[in-house]
């Protein structure tokens, strides 16, 4: 069985922690671990392989986790815009076999309770092996509002539902035959591609042609043209809702999609006072806070069921019940055109890592660290130049046509519109300090003219 790993989606509601460029699914929350790591160690003994749908931007993420796990069967299928589940599903199973049973699976779901989970797969595949496809209910715990519910008899689905009010989610409680949709499923390929191809014809063609069109079996990337052709569905839209093949599962496995910092809040640590156990943190006559920081220390006196989240470059104070409205920060960060919304301090690179250290409107300070192997693009800039200083390994860096190995306590200019590439030869990583002075320090000032990931 494959395991169909989707890492769409930028947790939005997570703001600040999660960023566009370190989504929640990537960020390290449970015993130094991520979610997507948690996704693939719960699999690993029911799938003999990881697909892996993401973007470009992502895949190098996705990538590292999967080696600190040495986990070494795994395929990639980098989209470069989302259309939602019903297109990335298809396209990752035109790259299967049509007998080859697969578990559909998000990267940023939490699920504590492993040996139910593990239970209710292996009844998730014996219906799936009638041709069935098969979704996971879970058993509500609350009336949840944030949810999709899916109404069923058994293991026959009557209908599905959209999040609903909270007068409605009380009823559907009440009920008993109710779930929520975990966004879980379990089916061949042959058989969801049919169902594909029966009820949203147009999503199975446009689907096809677009992966036909790529040519890499290990690290598939779509077209953007292809990708844009085809229409924007979830796989609930497009065929769980109108297939008279649904079976459901009903979990009980202690699941939870994190969607929220209150739904967050339920899974950490608590002290005494039921503020949440961190070590940054001091508290006062306070109590029921959810509190995270990972850097800075916090003093908090005479307050409760507050939201405090604090990085290096945003702080965030919300009611507890109040959190899922963050979503509407990050649109006002968004149309305040700053960056806070898609980038941390600290970005990850497929070569490396480098974090701001300072920033003023004509300066830019920077430590870089650039793996073993890797490179940066050929590229130049515009509007700065330059200041390179290693402080460890040694560079092989290319300022024009000259290239010259630079080592600890040594440095190397790059004046404006030069073409220019760092390299690390080494074995060791390589960590300088970078300086950029100019009228413009955006980091979408630059000309790629060649790159090892493919970027543009």
């Amino acid at each position: 069985m494959t395991n169909i790993i989707l890492c769409g989606g930028s947790g939005t509601r997570l703001w600040p922690i999660s960023r566009t460029l370190m989504p929640k699914q990537f960020v390290k929350l449970f015993d130094d671990k991520s979610l997507f790591q948690l996704t693939v160690e719960r699999n690993k003994d029911v799938c003999s392989q990881q697909f892996v749908i993401s973007n470009a931007e992502q895949y190098f993420l996705a990538s590292d986790q999967l080696e600190e796990l040495k986990s070494n069967n795994n395929k990639f299928l980098l989209e470069p815009v989302g259309r939602n589940t019903a297109p990335a599903i298809a396209l990752a199973c035109f790259a299967l076999d049509s007998q080859e049973m697969v578990l559909i699976s998000s990267s940023d779901h939490l699920i504590k309770n492993k040996t139910n989970y593990l239970h209710v797969i292996n009844k998730a595949k014996e219906l799936a092996e009638a041709d069935n496809l098969v979704t996971f209910g879970i058993t509500p715990e609350y009336a949840e509002v944030g949810y999709g519910y899916i109404e069923s008899e058994g293991s026959n689905v009557k209908a599905f539902h959209e999040k609903p009010d909270l007068k409605m989610a009380e009823k559907y409680l009440a009920s008993k035959n109710f779930y929520w949709n975990s966004g879980i499923f379990c089916f061949k390929v042959g058989v969801f591609l049919e169902e594909l191809k029966k009820y949203a014809p147009d999503i199975y063609k446009n689907s096809k042609i677009a992966y036909e069109n790529a040519n890499d079996e290990k690290l598939i990337r779509i077209s953007h043209d292809d990708m844009q052709a085809i229409t924007e569905e979830s796989i609930d839209y497009a065929v769980m809702e109108k297939s008279d093949k649904v079976k459901v599962v009903i979990a009980d496995m202690q699941w939870s999609d994190l969607g929220s910092f209150d739904a967050l809040d339920k899974e950490m640590e608590k002290d005494e006072n039921n503020n949440t156990k961190c070590k940054n943190l001091y508290t006062v006559d306070s109590k029921n806070n959810f509190i995270y920081s990972k850097e800075r220390a916090i003093g908090i006196v005479g307050i409760e069921d507050l939201v405090i989240v604090d990085t290096s470059d945003a702080l965030l104070i919300s009611k507890k019940g109040e959190s899922q409205k963050i979503k509407e920060i990050v649109k006002k960060l968004k149309d305040a055109k700053t960056d806070l919304h898609h980038i941390h301090l600290t970005a990850h690179r497929p070569w490396g890592i480098y974090s701001i250290l300072e920033e003023n409107h004509k300066y830019k300070i920077k430590r870089i660290i650039v793996k073993p192997g890797k490179r940066l693009s050929l590229q130049k800039h515009f509007h700065r130049s330059e200041h390179w200083i290693v402080v460890e390994g040694t560079a092989l860096v290319r300022v024009g046509k000259t290239e010259t190995l630079v080592k600890p306590n040594e440095s190397t200019y790059i004046p404006i519109g030069e073409l220019h590439r760092l390299e690390n030869p080494g074995k060791v990583d390589v960590i300088l300090i970078e300086v950029q002075v100019g009228e413009y320090l955006g980091e979408d000032d630059i000309v790629r003219l060649d790159d090892d990931f493919k970027r543009c």
